[in-house]
């Protein structure tokens, strides 16, 4: 194409979302109470562990963190999800989504990291319990969590900066629920051949978390099933339960998403998958860990008033 007839793209639109008066509001207020669910039950979970002493340590430090980025995570693509399901324009600017695909995967990126500190922490608690507390410390706790932000939030910084000098001459219909690295891509005026490089580099991280989660927790499974006590043995899988669970829903919908290189679904499945990748999961996560755990059950409790926050005796 020639330069001088190309148009340089200034803002991106969704062509996927239905209008207000085809069913866009009846979908907002849906989504809008997801929404509002996943905040204020990842927020409670996040405060009830902050509150409650008996919470902390690194199993619900954690998890803690966990639910912070999930609420972070969820807040970059949601609500430009319902202003475009109520607005006309169901746009947004170049930058916008280059900032949207950003914080959206650098907080994926850090929640996969944090599952995978989650499953070692479950697998050192379990097979190798009397050096528990010598080698999972709160200044290991720390540089971990740590790590896990700057590693998530710097992998993806040059794939962004990257992206940003390509040129983007339309057309600029992105077809899907939020930017996401492979429709913005297909929209670039240049070779995209680098999608697949993407891929593989993707792959590689996702199946990497996924191979010592996988390892984590088979050897758990093993270790537990040698336990000569039933209770005991029902207590160790217990423990485990909730984690395994977040892992196969994380980690289940990023596959789908991100570890099928060149092959494609039909629109109406390619949506399901996204809202089961930026919505369910995020969804599951306050449900799983509030009603599976007694000790959460009983933060929460406390941190709502129906039990004292503490204990004071003497007065």
């Amino acid at each position: 194409m020639d330069k001088k007839n190309q148009t340089k793209v200034t803002e991106f639109y969704f062509s996927d979302f239905p209008q207000l008066e085809d069913g866009g509001l009846l979908l907002f207020i849906l989504l809008l109470c997801v929404y509002l669910f996943i905040v204020v039950g990842n927020a409670v979970i996040f405060l009830a562990v902050q509150l409650d002493v008996r919470l902390h340590n690194p199993m619900y430090t954690f998890i803690s963190i966990f639910s912070f980025l999930e609420i972070c995570y969820t807040t970059v693509t949601i609500p430009q999800m319902l202003y475009n399901l109520v607005s006309k324009e169901k746009t947004i600017s170049f930058i916008g989504c280059l900032l949207q695909m950003y914080f959206f995967h650098s907080f994926g990126i850090t929640e996969g990291l944090v599952l995978t500190i989650m499953a070692i922490d479950r697998y050192v608690a379990i097979c190798n319990p009397l050096r528990y507390a010598i080698i999972i410390t709160p200044k290991l706790c720390t540089q971990l969590s740590t790590g896990s932000f700057t590693l998530g939030f710097l992998m993806l910084l040059p794939e962004i900066v990257w992206m940003s000098t390509l040129p983007f001459c339309g057309p600029n219909q992105i077809h899907q629920l939020f930017c996401d690295l492979e429709p913005v891509l297909l929209l670039a005026c240049t070779d995209t051949s680098m999608i697949l490089v993407e891929d593989v580099i993707h792959a590689i991280s996702i199946l990497s978390c996924v191979s010592i989660i996988s390892l984590s927790y088979l050897r758990i499974i093993t270790v537990v099933l040698k336990i000569p006590s039933g209770e005991s043995r029902q207590k160790a899988f217990s423990t485990c339960t909730a984690h395994i669970t977040i892992f196969v829903l994380f980690f289940g919908s990023v596959a789908l998403m991100y570890l099928r290189f060149s092959v494609t679904f039909q629109p109406l499945l390619e949506k399901v998958i996204a809202l089961m990748f930026a919505v369910l999961a995020p969804f599951f996560n306050p449900i799983i860990y509030s009603l599976r755990n007694k000790d959460m059950k009983d933060a929460i409790k406390k941190m709502f008033g129906s039990q004292k926050i503490l204990t004071v005796s003497g007065s």
